[in-house]
């Protein structure tokens, strides 16, 4: 297999893989990043590991900077973790310390020079930085930086973020990270290396996820703990918000100078982004969707024969509504799950069948049958219109569709791609509108009150829920300024 990738010295490939022509109508992930500090372990091999278990939070890039104590050197490429490295890639890349990123950059710069991790020389020596996140004041940073003669070679908030650093470390680079905690406002967690020791930090409010665990003599970072269980590590705690964390030689050293008084957990890594497996601050994200399921059930009981759930994120809510009801839960869509990221493109006369290509119907189970249909969230609604056709077409007698939160109303500014908020159907439809469109039988969506009640017990204060509410825990760009789903992470 041909893999595109550079080393770290800015060639690119003359050809970039497009992106897919038929996208999920989902929230598009944030970022992953992991980091490992263990001297005497083969640190490339364990965050290259730890990246495939976070392959479904960045699909467009990945890459690994290992750290030597001497050098930082950096092998990073566009597509999927197994498509960008080789076994003998991974020999090359030994060191301490490593940091590895796989990225989705929502604003259409899919182009090898943004992805991560980035790698630096700045006074000091050389940092790596990978960020999942969105900087809410980026366009002000950079027109103040820009101004003062800094230039930038790429165009990420990440590469925002080092330049700063750069500027705030005088001699210590953990009091850089706090003094540029104090400038940069947003959603963000960052792994940072140097060419020995390995930082984690994590935005004031907590917004993205962000975890410590032990791995032998070493520690690692992730954006989620089932990475830390790929590898074997034992979990620790999770980063807290506005929290440092410094590995080196000495263990790990916590810092902070932010202390936020309150929290807002983005809630879509319960709803959709995380895996099942995972325990971000507690919750452990399939017992979460399972009260979901068990909340939608309370609220919406329909008379039915099936509990079919669109795969995979809402399989369990599906299969605690039909615990909840009774009714009986079975698979009537399956999911091809080796369609990679890029496919043949098919004709303009063919591209009706982009769903089928990732879906295909059961008849024997969905013919003759009054289906309960849950999926866990609406965006644009063109592929939920296309699946409930799909139902139809396989027999089913009525669609009856259901969704495990509620209508995503509002945009987010904070490094998910919810699409702008004129592409939001449920910003400019009611709910009878919807359903004439999506063409189903009956639709109903969670109720934030019941969304809540799932999350117990972290208390509803805890979560950012932005897209369906619109109060915003952090301040948002003015309108015009830039595109909601701007994320460059």
């Amino acid at each position: 297999m041909e893999r595109e990738h550079i080393q770290c010295d800015g060639l690119a490939p003359d050809d970039e893989p497009g992106m897919p022509e038929f996208e999920d109508d989902k929230p598009r992930e944030a970022c992953g990043v992991f980091g490992i500090y263990g001297p005497g372990l083969d640190v490339a091999r364990l965050a290259y590991f730890g990246l495939y278990a976070l392959q479904h939070r960045g699909q467009e890039s990945a890459g690994i900077a290992v750290g030597d104590g001497a050098v930082i050197r950096c092998q990073k490429g566009m597509g999927l973790v197994g498509e960008v490295f080789s076994g003998e890639d991974i020999d090359k890349l030994k060191g301490k310390v490593a940091l590895g990123h796989v990225r989705y950059s929502t604003t259409g710069e899919s182009a090898v020079e943004n992805a991560q991790p980035l790698v630096f020389h700045y006074q000091h020596g050389m940092l790596a930085l990978g960020h999942n996140g969105n900087l809410t004041n980026y366009h002000e940073l950079s027109r103040q930086l820009a101004g003062e003669g800094a230039v930038f070679q790429t165009t990420t908030d990440s590469e925002l973020i080092v330049s700063i650093l750069a500027r705030t470390t005088k001699d210590n680079l953990a009091d850089g990270i706090l003094k540029t905690m104090s400038l940069i406002k947003g959603a963000y967690s960052l792994v940072v290396i140097t060419e020995n020791r390995l930082f984690g930090i994590r935005d004031p409010l907590g917004v993205r996820p962000l975890c410590l665990g032990r791995y032998r003599q070493g520690y690692v970072l992730a954006s989620e703990s089932a990475a830390l269980d790929t590898i074997g590590a034992e979990f620790i705690r999770d980063v807290e918000p506005g929290e440092v964390v410094m590995i080196d030689d000495n263990g790990v050293t916590s810092l902070r100078n932010h202390y936020p008084s309150k929290r807002a957990l983005c809630i879509f890594e319960f709803v959709y982004f995380a895996r099942p497996d995972s325990v971000i601050d507690g919750l452990n994200v399939q017992r979460s969707r399972g009260a979901l399921g068990r909340e939608l059930a309370r609220e919406h009981p329909i008379q039915a024969d099936l509990v079919v759930p669109v795969p995979d994120s809402a399989t369990c809510a599906a299969l605690a509504y039909a615990a909840e009801t009774g009714i009986p839960f079975s698979e009537g869509l399956i999911k091809n799950r080796y369609i990679g990221r890029t496919f043949i493109r098919p004709s303009q006369a063919l591209r009706s069948l982009g769903v089928q290509m990732k879906l295909n119907t059961v008849r024997e189970v969905l013919n003759g049958k009054r289906v309960v249909l849950i999926d866990d969230s609406i965006v644009r609604g063109t592929t939920s219109s296309k699946i409930v056709q799909m139902i139809r077409d396989a027999g089913a007698k009525e669609v009856h569709m259901l969704v495990s939160s509620p209508p995503i109303n509002y945009s987010c500014y904070y490094g998910i791609d919810t699409s702008r908020r004129s592409e939001l159907i449920a910003a400019s439809r009611n709910l009878d509108e919807i359903l004439a469109l999506i063409g189903a039988d009956s639709l109903n969506y969670l109720s934030l009150e019941g969304l809540y009640a799932a999350m117990a017990p972290l208390a509803p204060d805890s979560f950012c829920v932005a897209c369906f509410s619109g109060a915003y825990p952090i301040p948002v760009p003015e309108a015009g300024e830039v595109d909601a789903h701007a994320c460059n992470c």
